[in-house]
C-alpha cells in the first residue's frame, strides 16, 4: 500500500475498546502507548485485535517538537 503520510510508527495493538459508534485503539509503539480513535465499523473491518502488528498513519500539517 502506498500512502502520502510520512509518518509511519509500527506497533502492536494493545487492545481495542468498541463503543457504539467509535473504538477507542491502544498501541505499543516501541515501548510507548499510542491511542487512536477511528470508527467502529473501520475497525471490525480490519478485523483490529490485541496482538496485531499495525501502523498507526499520522497525517499532519504541523508537527510540533518540545525540548525541556
Amino acid at each position: 500500500m502506498e500512502l502520502s503520510a510520512r509518518n509511519r510508527l509500527p506497533g502492536i495493538v494493545k487492545s481495542v475498546k468498541l463503543g457504539n459508534v467509535m473504538a477507542e485503539i491502544l498501541l505499543d509503539v516501541a515501548g510507548t502507548t499510542v491511542a487512536a480513535v477511528i470508527t467502529r465499523a473501520s475497525a471490525e473491518r480490519l478485523r483490529l485485535k490485541e496482538g496485531d502488528r499495525v501502523s498507526a498513519v499520522i497525517k499532519a500539517t504541523e508537527v510540533m517538537i518540545a525540548k525541556e
